[in-house]
């Protein structure tokens, strides 16, 4: 038996392994492929995702790198304001009372807190000088009458000798004279009483007007000088009176017949109604305010003169545009409105302010009822920025029809 295999096994396999790499080759290329076609695929869904992010960032850098506002506009003035000021209760008319005549204290009637009717005694000074003075001068005046009459015969006698020519014309006329001079010395005479009469009425002092005895400075025995010492205070408690300084910035809004308000921190729950009455028409130069006299009713006799009162002072409407304070910004170069335009840009306008109302301040010049102001604007807030305006804020925009003004005006134009 030979050792050799068999020609014909060798042939066929011969013949197989062509085939079988060829197998290979077509199994190695399709796993190549494959692998090509899972890294395109790969490769192009990171290039999707990339760019999917970077349009997700740029979207979202948009969103959070655009500068939202809340605006506001301005409004009119309205029903205006009311002014509290402090003031201080005064009798409708308060007086010292001084005595015009000379000597002692002989008896007072009333003392403080006493309710007295006008003409009423209060007290009663003992001045012998004056009777005597009034007593020499009636007499006086008595001696003078006499000489008048005498002269007025003498007069009658020498009319009549003149007539028969007995006497010259001037002896005539110097008799004539004579009787005129003691009748103007009579008329003096006349004159000396009742100023003494009158001076002697003094010594009884009497209330010039009802009201309530607040002071007493006298006692029986005291000396008094004519004019020199007030006796009594005499204080009329209804109606009673209010003075206040009204600064000038609200001069122009206070007017005769308002009405205003009175309160005491004491009387809690209670309050007063009062009249403006009249002002002085005039700024104090020195104070730069405006004095304004209230008159107030005080039948209960509730209120007390003196006291420290406030009052309500409410002020007439202002046609003046009125803005709140968190819409100002403060630069070096002066007061700024940050305004949105139609582009939704910002621009800067300086503002011209007039009276601080607390939370708001009134506009002399400088905005519109029209403009959309920046409510709480940055500081780093810029001309040219733009910026997002809020949606709900739209409702807060004047009606078309509504008033409004022109920039660079201070008063609302119907």
């Amino acid at each position: 038996m030979s050792d050799r295999g068999d020609p014909t096994d060798h042939a066929a396999a011969d013949r197989a392994a062509p085939a079988e790499r060829s197998r290979v080759v077509r199994r190695a290329k399709l796993a190549a492929v494959v692998v090509l076609v899972l890294l395109a695929v790969g490769a192009g869904r990171t290039l999707m995702s990339r760019l999917a992010n970077d349009r997700v960032l740029e979207s979202n850098t948009g969103v959070h790198s655009a500068l939202y506002v809340k605006t506001t506009f301005a409004k009119a003035g309205g029903a205006g304001q009311t002014l509290a000021l402090p003031g201080t209760l005064q009798g409708a008319q308060q007086s010292p009372i001084a005595a015009r005549a000379t000597g002692y204290v002989k008896r007072w009637t009333k003392d403080i807190g006493s309710r007295v009717e006008k003409g009423e005694l209060l007290a009663e000074i003992e001045s012998p000088e004056i009777g005597q003075q009034l007593s020499q001068a009636v007499a006086t005046r008595q001696q003078t009458a006499a000489s008048l009459a005498l002269a007025q015969s003498t007069v009658e006698r020498w009319e009549a000798m003149r007539r028969k020519d007995v006497v010259s014309q001037q002896e005539l006329d110097e008799r004539r004279s004579a009787a005129a001079q003691a009748s103007a010395n009579l008329a003096a005479a006349d004159a000396n009483v009742q100023r003494l009469r009158q001076l002697q009425g003094f010594t009884r002092v009497l209330a010039p007007f009802s009201g309530v005895i607040t002071r007493r400075n006298v006692d029986v025995g005291d000396l008094i000088d004519s004019g020199a010492r007030v006796l009594f205070v005499l204080t009329q408690v209804d109606p009673l009176r209010v003075y206040l300084n009204v600064p000038q910035a609200y001069a122009q809004l206070v007017k005769p017949g308002q009405k205003v308000t009175v309160t005491q921190n004491e009387l809690r729950g209670q309050s007063f109604t009062g009249e403006v009455a009249r002002t002085a028409g005039s700024i104090d130069s020195a104070t730069r305010t405006m004095q304004v006299e209230i008159n107030l009713a005080n039948k209960d006799r509730v209120l007390l003169p003196g006291a420290y009162v406030q009052v309500a002072l409410p002020l007439a409407a202002s046609d003046m545009l009125v803005v709140p304070t968190n819409v100002l910004l403060f630069r070096p170069e002066g007061v700024r409105v940050a305004v949105v335009d139609e582009a939704s840009r910002i621009k800067l306008r300086p503002l011209t302010m007039g009276r601080n109302l607390g939370e708001a301040i009134e506009v002399l010049d400088g905005i519109g009822a029209r403009d959309r102001l920046v409510v709480n604007p940055s500081d780093s807030l810029a001309d040219g920025d733009v910026v997002k305006v809020a949606v709900d804020d739209a409702a807060a925009a004047p009606a078309a029809g509504g008033a409004s003004r022109p920039a660079g005006t201070g008063k609302v134009q119907p």
